[in-house]
């Protein structure tokens, strides 16, 4: 038995220490946000972040999780307003299959968690890795600049 910090809440999951994180909480904790894609680790549809920090859940062991915040999609906004970011996709029209969506917003929200002004080198920079089919890349970074830009005019700086 394994007492992991999903969204706040403190879960008990019955399941092998090695068991990866991504099959936890879907499988597990029915929180179906979080998609499987490569099970490799390369494309991002799984990002989840551990204490802040963007990780590929399907790469991560649930023994990992223990004793640290995980934060699924569904948790990124917890007083049940869309974050900046959801705000700032849907603006930008950047989904179309939709798949990738999840991982990317929580990839995206890593960063600007660290940083609230990004260039869009930086953009590119952190948000390499997390692919997507439809190559809607162009919408996701203008997403970016308008989530931050509205998170910036919030916080007055």
């Amino acid at each position: 038995m394994l007492t992991l910090t999903v969204n706040g809440q403190a879960k008990q999951v019955d399941v092998d220490k090695d068991t990866p994180l991504l099959w936890v909480i879907r499988e597990h904790l029915q929180m179906t946000g979080t998609k499987f894609g490569c099970g490799a680790g390369l494309c991002g549809a799984c990002t989840v972040h551990l204490d802040g920090v963007a990780v590929r859940s399907c790469q991560t062991a649930a023994a990992d999780a223990v004793g640290k915040k995980v934060t699924t999609i569904e948790g990124l906004a917890p007083a049940g307003q869309p974050h900046p970011l959801q705000v700032a996709w849907a603006a930008e029209q950047v989904p179309q299959c939709g798949y990738c969506q999840s991982g990317q917003i929580m990839q995206a929200a890593s960063l600007l968690s660290k940083n609230n002004d990004p260039t869009k080198a930086e953009i590119v920079a952190h948000m390499d890795g997390n692919l997507c089919r439809c190559m809607t890349y162009g919408r996701i970074q203008r997403a970016i600049v308008r989530a931050a830009a509205d998170m910036r005019a919030k916080s007055g700086s």
